[in-house]
């Protein structure tokens, strides 16, 4: 595989604007599809990456064991089929023997063993880790079976999987150490050739034990803003576009040759606190600020009004009426009382934000500026370029930060990451609580699925009580395309896996 080396994004533009032009002139049985997107992905390795822009593309490359359907159902993707154990401490995976990687070898139980065994790494800083700390061992008793030994009953552990940060890799670029240098999977499509900020180029794998596509392969260009997306979509040189702005994407349905696919998301706005920084390490103060916000203002102001209010929990099998949370109702007297309880009378801090993703992030942090400033809380914005951001925020090296966060549609791998002792990325969160600890293990645990939304219903309380992160809205996930183009699914994760099933008419 041929990786070039970046190029000045108006040399990008110009050659992926000729190319488009040339496509488009040609029977529609070439069946390329032409796409494009205005963040590109900061990296190739599936088990590290945590921006959505990163994921959007190698979950189009690798595969896990199981992924999720637009219904948020899990359904076969490696493995056809898997089975716990009646006490949920055994998860037993039959393996697709038709499963290749784009090398042409068969994804095979030592795969899977090595796949986990490299997430479980520390050394990896893999970003699903915590998720999977109830693997207590592997066995492979055949090349299509992987049998996980579990320390506790771990049910949502078959969701955790459902994800590309669970990427089977093969062993033998594990063992060479080249992951995140090629990008050797056994998804729909490979990956020809990538220019950071400029293109992607994929054909179709022929291999793929999904299925044939109806398309021969994804040319993605990377342009400047959405707009300019949006602009290419109406000249016929773009078919089909990942749209992050609501206020482009409300735009969509008066253009007579597009369409638009909106669909609501588990990811979630929100305005992330640092508790191990002084005032934000009194609980009072963090409170206040939850009490001073207007959720629904910021969405009307920053979304354009394409969102609502939520709570931690997004997924609608466990979410509560936001209004029953804490504060969840703006209340600037309740909150300027508590800051006088805490004692503190105002204070300066900085908020990050990340260009691109989401393109709203920068107008939600100035209108929480304005209403935090009711309360004397002085926010100063600093705008980051996104892979600068992603550093930051995982070292947890900020004030505050404005974050659009995945959701699940389980409660446990969504948070216990951020807010277990042992969650890989507590370094984010910098904020543990023995009570919120106990009842996501307590969750984890629990086979009731009744028991369960009460155990993560007591959670998401004290969650919004402590106020560690003030959780805003959700929103929609935006595709666009010509009317030629037909079959696309979208899904609440926001996934662009629904492209295995598009066709060019």
């Amino acid at each position: 595989m041929q990786w070039t080396t970046p190029r000045k994004l108006i040399a990008g533009l110009a050659i992926a604007t000729a190319l488009s032009t040339s496509v488009f002139a040609l029977p529609v049985q070439a069946a390329s599809l032409r796409m494009a997107w205005s963040q590109d992905a900061t990296g190739l390795d599936p088990h590290k990456q945590t921006a959505f822009s990163s994921l959007r593309l190698l979950e189009l490359i690798y595969e896990p064991l199981v992924r999720l359907d637009a219904e948020l159902n899990v359904v076969p993707a490696i493995a056809t089929s898997w089975e716990f154990a009646s006490d949920a401490k055994t998860l037993t995976f039959k393996l697709d023997p038709n499963a290749k990687f784009t090398n042409g070898a068969q994804v095979t139980s030592a795969d899977v063993k090595a796949s986990f065994e490299r997430i479980l790494d520390e050394a990896t800083s893999a970003a699903a880790r915590s998720n999977f700390l109830s693997i207590a061992s592997i066995d492979t008793p055949d090349a299509e079976t992987v049998v996980f030994n579990l320390s506790t009953a771990d049910v949502p552990i078959l969701v955790a999987m459902a994800t590309i940060n669970a990427a089977i890799l093969p062993a033998s670029e594990i063992t060479a150490g080249s992951v995140g240098t090629t990008a050797l999977g056994s998804g729909p499509f490979k990956l020809d050739s990538w220019e950071p900020n400029a293109k992607e180029v994929l054909s179709a794998n022929a291999d793929w034990a999904g299925g044939d596509l109806a398309i021969d392969g994804i040319t993605i260009s990377v342009l400047p803003d959405e707009t300019a997306i949006l602009a290419s979509l109406r000249a016929g040189q773009t078919d089909f576009a990942l749209l992050n702005d609501p206020l482009v994407a409300t735009m969509v349905p008066s253009e007579p040759n597009l369409e638009l696919n909106r669909v609501g998301v588990l990811a979630y706005n929100v305005l992330q606190l640092n508790p191990s920084r002084a005032p934000m390490d009194n609980l009072l103060v963090r409170q206040a600020m939850s009490c001073a916000i207007n959720r629904q203002e910021i969405i009307d102001a920053a979304l354009a009004g394409e969102g609502k209010v939520t709570g931690p929990l997004t997924m609608p099998a466990f979410a509560q009426d936001p209004s029953t949370l804490f504060c969840y109702e703006q209340d600037v007297e309740k909150a300027k009382a508590l800051m006088a309880e805490a004692g503190v009378d105002g204070f300066t801090a900085k908020v990050i934000a990340a260009t691109g993703e989401p393109p709203v992030a920068a107008s939600e942090a100035q209108v929480l500026q304005a209403q935090l400033a009711e309360i004397g809380i002085n926010l100063e914005i600093e705008i980051m370029e996104l892979n600068v951001y992603v550093d930051t925020w995982l070292k947890g090296d900020f004030d505050m930060a404005v974050a659009q966060n995945g959701g699940r549609p389980d409660p446990f791998p969504m948070y216990n990451r951020y807010f277990t002792k042992d969650g890989n990325l507590v370094k984010v969160s910098n904020f543990t609580d023995d009570e919120l600890d106990s009842l996501m293990k307590q969750g984890q645990a629990e086979t009731d699925p009744a028991k369960r939304v009460e155990i993560f219903h007591t959670f998401e309380s004290r969650l919004a009580e402590l106020s560690p992160w003030l959780w805003l809205s959700t929103g929609y996930s935006y595709t666009a395309q010509l009317k030629t183009v037909t079959g696309f699914e979208s899904s609440p994760t926001g996934t662009l896996f629904g492209l295995t099933k598009v066709s060019i008419q």
